[in-house]
């Protein structure tokens, strides 16, 4: 199985679905013919953790004596045979492999319960009497949880599902708190993965190792798995790349960091690892390499060249899902809201739509680095060669096309392109809600397999979101989250409090805004963050035209991207945390509409200026769309039965056609002259999705015209055809 790259992930990302930087990077070396092994090293310690043998070591290692341990804890240690005997059965049924065990994970006498499943909701509210699997998945979720709690308490206090020692890493200007944790003995997590580290390196026997570092809680792992590495197997090259650097380590100086790497590479990663991989065969020379810091004379020096130019998105490969476990990732749920759980229930094959953000505006966001900036879309034609090679592969029809901003215009044609192809997937993505997302287009959406769609409505208050240059008003998100809702897709809000000059007036009418969209249906699932500004935003750059003082302007030796700021301006936005949050996890579970909002927070805060019904009257106007002449219209349902019938009147007589159109749910019925019918039967099979060509209703109008027919406006706006926009007809 030896392979020139190893490419890893280090623990921790998602136990659901494996992070996809390292597939991508597979896929591109295949293109190269350079042989590759990837290993997702989370759900490997995971899997090894949360297993009998697991358990048993895990407890055994455990002593109680001189320890103040809580309640929790010593009662998780009275019931360590329940764990360890279940720990096996539950683990098989999070994997999908044992979907019975959830009648009697259901009938909670099965699984051992400490701390965690006192904070269970409703469940039978929560998931009805038919949702036994969700149900099972949601108590299982809780019984891990109950064990993390165990390890924290115990044995690591570093651990975490989804962030490992995420403290050593968040914002560490310098390194010496991460370098002196690294000196210090393994920790119990620490020797599950060195042991399995140990066993992949052997089998792969790699000349260069490539570990993907995407957040800050993968940070210390990755250095543990480098430091071993070097350790063992002293001529094997080792290169950090990912999201992780590419934010937070642009400006690295420090040299003890290349006692673990000898490479850190920046942005995309494909022409950089080429060259190194061509470096280390020593066909090009250290002055060659792409984006990439190496120790030099005992100093760090960055090095770029630039005539090595990047690869465009056609040229990158499909990504490759080989080599990782796939049977064996972990669906949780912790959070019971449906669309809340899609980040940790299911496997989803990760996919991007386009390179960068189509908008780049935000001033909170790094749009001045090249992973947003750089704006490169795929075709749809292209994306969906991609999507049909890695459900042959994976055999999983799932997708999240993790994209800054799906481009809606490109979300069109890969909709009607996955409709022409009768490709079977479910597909959820992150949005801009602007007025793009009509509901004919939404509609498109939902029949192509779209479930839910994120994007961020930020502070819910026109005067931030222009600050913020988002491009969007309070009332457009609302209206167009209306029609994401009412075409059956589940929209998650992401929320920022904390924003320069952000008043406590404006924080509460944000809340009152969520809230309203919420009570009215058009949002399903939302999370609070409190804003952070970065090094390469806007605000980031230029605090002065945002009203902020960065608090240490010092450039540190390691990390820099998180900047300490005062907000002279608006309010102490620390103290809404807790009460944002927790009000907005009952809004999810659809409880506590009518708590006035001071309830959720224990300071005095200010009373909203919002109206009660502001949502529901902009719901309820009258949205009048004008459609361009260019707007393609499609036609996503079946060919009507056509029968011709005669009518008589006063003497006269003259052919009708009726046409009955039949979709998954109801019939309709209708009526037109028998030379129109015989024109819309044809139209309409023209329209179809099946075709390449797609018609604008200017192409449409020409075509009803060149037939003999007057007034296009009359027969395509009126009773009876205008009845088909229920059954089928879009206009985009």
């Amino acid at each position: 199985m030896s392979a020139s790259v190893f490419l890893i992930t280090p623990p921790f990302t998602q136990l659901n679905t494996p992070y996809p930087a390292t597939a991508y990077l597979k896929g591109f070396l295949n293109t190269k013919n350079i042989s590759s092994f990837q290993a997702d090293l989370g759900i490997e310690v995971t899997l090894a953790l949360f297993s009998k043998a697991g358990l048993q070591q895990l407890f055994g290692g455990i002593t109680t004596e001189g320890k103040e341990l809580s309640e929790n804890i010593l009662r998780i240690i009275a019931l360590q045979n329940d764990y360890i005997e279940t720990v096996d059965s539950v683990t098989n049924f999070l994997q999908g492999k044992n979907p019975t065990l959830a009648h009697l994970i259901c009938k909670r006498n099965f699984l051992p319960e400490a701390s965690r499943f006192a904070q269970l909701d409703d469940l039978n509210w929560a998931f009805g009497s038919m949702g036994t699997q969700d149900k099972a998945k949601h108590l299982a979720t809780m019984y891990l949880e109950d064990l993390s709690d165990l390890i924290m308490e115990c044995v690591d206090p570093h651990f975490g599902f989804s962030r490992y020692a995420e403290r050593l890493g968040r914002s560490a200007n310098t390194f010496d708190e991460l370098y002196g944790a690294l000196q210090k003995e393994y920790t119990y997590i620490d020797n599950i993965l060195i042991n399995i580290l140990a066993e992949r390196m052997a089998t792969v026997q790699p000349a260069l190792v490539a570990i993907s570092v995407p957040f800050p809680g993968n940070l210390y792992a990755s250095f543990r798995c480098a430091q071993w590495i070097r350790k063992n197997y002293p001529g094997t090259k080792i290169a950090m790349g990912g999201g992780f650097p590419n934010t937070e380590l642009r400006s690295l100086s420090d040299a003890r960091v290349f006692e673990f790497f000898d490479f850190i590479t920046l942005d995309d990663g494909e022409a950089p690892v080429e060259n190194l991989v061509q470096h280390i065969e020593g066909k090009i020379p250290v002055e060659s390499l792409k984006r990439t810091f190496v120790l030099a004379d005992g100093k760090v020096v960055y090095i770029n060249n630039k005539a090595c130019t990047d690869y465009k998105q056609g040229q990158v490969g499909t990504p490759d899902y080989s080599d990782f476990l796939l049977d064996s990732y972990i669906s949780a749920i912790e959070v019971i809201n449906p669309m809340h759980s899609l980040w940790s229930d299911g496997r989803w094959n990760k996919l991007t739509m386009a390179h960068g953000c189509y908008w780049g505006k935000c001033t909170f966001c790094d749009i001045s680095l090249d992973y947003i900036r750089a704006y490169q879309p795929i075709t749809a034609s292209l994306l969906c060669d991609r999507i049909e090679e890695i459900v042959a592969q994976t055999g999983q029809t799932g997708f999240h096309f993790v994209d800054e901003a799906a481009p809606p215009a490109l979300m069109r044609a890969l909709a009607l392109e996955i409709i022409r192809r009768k490709i079977n997937i479910s597909w959820w993505t992150n949005v801009r809600f602007e007025k793009s997302f009509t509901r004919d287009l939404c509609l498109l959406l939902k029949e192509s397999g779209c479930i839910a769609v994120s994007g961020g409505l930020e502070v819910a208050s026109d005067r931030l979101l222009e600050l913020i240059q988002k491009g969007i008003t309070v009332a457009q998100v609302a209206k167009v989250n209306k029609h994401f809702t009412e075409a059956g897709i589940m929209v998650h809000a992401y929320l920022m409090y904390g924003f320069p000059t952000q008043t406590a007036q404006e924080t509460i009418d944000s809340l009152e805004m969520v809230r309203q969209m919420f009570q009215s249906g058009i949002l399903q699932s939302a999370f609070w963050h409190q804003f952070a500004m970065t090094a390469h935003s806007p605000v980031g750059l230029e605090p002065e035209k945002y009203k902020v003082k960065k608090v240490n302007a010092e450039i540190g030796t390691f990390a820099n991207n998180d900047i300490v700021h005062i907000d002279p301006t608006g309010a102490d936005h620390e103290t809404f945390s807790l009460g944002l949050k927790k009000s907005l996890l009952n809004y999810m579970h659809g409880a506590c509409f009518d708590f006035p909002l001071q309830k959720w927070f224990e300071e005095k805060v200010p009373k909203t200026t919002i109206a009660p019904d502001y949502i529901a009257n902009l719901l309820n106007e009258e949205e009048y769309t004008s459609v361009k002449p260019t707007a393609k219209v499609v036609w996503l349902g079946k060919q009507p039965t056509v029968e011709y019938i005669t009518k008589s009147k006063k003497g006269n007589t003259w052919e009708m056609a009726s046409l009955t159109f039949h979709s998954k749910q109801s019939t309709i019925n209708i009526k037109v002259n028998k030379e129109e019918g015989t024109w819309l039967v044809n139209i309409l099979d023209n329209l179809s999705p099946a075709h390449i060509k797609t018609y604008s209703i200017q192409e449409v109008k020409e075509s009803y015209e060149n037939a003999g027919f007057d007034d296009f406006e009359l027969f395509w706006e009126n009773k009876p055809v205008n009845g088909l926009y229920k059954f089928g007809l879009l206009s985009l």
